[in-house]
């Protein structure tokens, strides 16, 4: 059964600088505190898709057409922190940002919706599946590691873990350090984590969001409550509703991703999205969409049988 078109959020008078897509709109909600910029478009049940560092909604624009094309009403949101979404002072842990996620849904008049995170957007994915089960039909994470189950055995390192998550979990020290050198910092980011996804367009418009007043900051805030985020998730428990782990076919290896969600769910699935690297939505859109509405469709007909 289709649902009903959505209802518009509150709107506010705020300039839109980003990038106009066909069939879509630009939209602002205040929710849990904080101003949160979304993209919309499409009719059908809601799919959510969450991005993740150092990115916006933007890593999903070559996705959502299709998606709407399949029949899908598609919101991609700007996370707390990040794009055009506001900014707000202190730590916020991914508990919080789910929140934000499940008052925007509750604003659009939805009580249900297919959500897929990738990388930070993973790690708010599945908070937000683990405090809303009921409202998050299917969930998808890819291209990333799961706090509690998996993430902090690669955050040091000296054992051969990632190094930038210690930097930028010191919030005040990296962004001091990167001030004025955006460009430069993530520049290298942007370039080995697609596989011709990202065009100079696309660059631009996300080196425009990250020069904004604050943007450095509020990315790196994703990091600094990793580990209380990993406890919380520990806590919470597993979840029931059919998952599907992702990776690009050159991005994170999965096996990392796949074992925690194993751990963190009773019911996996795994698979490679072929030619793309991290950025999985912008390399590969064509086959994302029709694996992504293929979990959706097919996955809902075994649970109702």
């Amino acid at each position: 059964m289709r649902e009903q078109a959505p209802r518009k959020a509150n709107s506010v008078n705020t300039p839109l600088r980003g990038p106009d897509l066909d069939g879509f709109s630009h939209a602002y909600a205040d929710v849990n505190g904080v101003r949160l910029h979304y993209v919309i478009g499409g009719d059908g049940p809601a799919v959510v898709l969450i991005h993740g560092w150092p990115f916006t909604w933007l890593e999903w624009r070559a996705t959502m057409p299709l998606l709407a094309d399949a029949g899908f009403t598609v919101i991609a949101p700007d996370l707390r922190g990040s794009g055009d979404s506001g900014k707000p002072a202190g730590r916020w842990t991914k508990r919080d940002e789910a929140e934000d996620l499940h008052q925007l849904l509750t604003r659009l008049g939805r009580t249900e919706a297919e959500v897929v995170g990738t990388d930070i957007g993973t790690m708010v994915a599945h908070a937000w599946a683990q405090a809303y089960p009921d409202e998050v039909r299917h969930l998808v994470l890819s291209e990333s590691h799961l706090p509690g189950f998996g993430l902090e055995d690669h955050m040091n390192p000296a054992t051969g873990g990632y190094w930038h998550f210690g930097f930028h979990a010191q919030v005040d020290l990296a962004a001091m350090l990167t001030e004025g050198k955006e460009e430069q910092y993530l520049g290298p980011f942007w370039q080995f984590m697609t596989r011709g996804g990202l065009t100079d367009a696309d660059r631009a418009e996300l080196l425009r969001s990250y020069r904004a007043p604050g943007a450095m900051r509020g990315g790196f805030e994703h990091y600094a409550t990793l580990v209380e985020d990993g406890h919380a998730a520990r806590a919470a428990g597993q979840v029931t509703m059919p998952v599907l782990v992702l990776n690009g076919e050159h991005g994170l290896p999965q096996d990392v991703l796949l074992a925690g969600a194993r751990k963190a769910a009773t019911d996996v699935r795994a698979d490679i999205v072929p030619g793309a690297a991290h950025t999985i939505g912008a390399d590969n859109p064509q086959w994302l969409s029709g694996r992504l509405t293929r979990f959706f469709t097919e996955t809902s007909k075994e649970h109702n049988s």
